[in-house]
């Protein structure tokens, strides 16, 4: 399978990969805010970098939280969907990763005690990495 710009870009009028895009777009944006605004969500997400091992700390305290506030707005607008979803693959990789690792609960004050939200964040990105952004998307646009 050959894979430029083009492929990329590519994208049909999906319906079901608009509302998918949308749905993982708020999210990402919501949390990323939350993060940012709500100091025990900030202070957990500090907790779980620090019980989890995960390097540069401090600079991932803020970094983690504004890139899922980008990543998020790309999956809204609808643009390089597909490489937003391979993004959020990563992102939500290394969430699950910190889930399984850190033992403490108080430290995912919002979250079940399985990694359930990563895993399935991961198979809707799978989606979008597969059929693209969709409708209502600047992809689908552009095509």
């Amino acid at each position: 399978m050959k894979i430029d710009l083009k492929t990329v870009f590519k994208t049909t009028d999906n319906t079901c990969a608009g509302v998918i895009r949308l749905i993982l777009g708020g999210m990402f944006v919501m949390t990323g805010m939350m993060k940012l605004i709500v100091p025990s969500l900030g202070i957990a997400f500090a907790g779980q970098l620090q019980s989890a091992s995960i390097p540069f700390q401090a600079f991932n305290m803020w970094f983690v939280p504004c890139f899922e506030i980008f990543i998020g707005s790309i999956l809204l607008v609808g643009v390089l969907t597909r490489l937003a979803a391979l993004v959020a693959i990563g992102l939500m990789t290394v969430a699950t990763y910190v889930h399984l690792i850190v033992d403490d609960p108080a430290l995912f004050p919002l979250q079940p005690d399985l990694p359930t939200i990563p895993i399935l964040v991961i198979i809707l990105s799978i989606y979008l990495l597969v059929f693209g952004a969709g409708s209502w998307s600047r992809d689908l646009k552009n095509s």
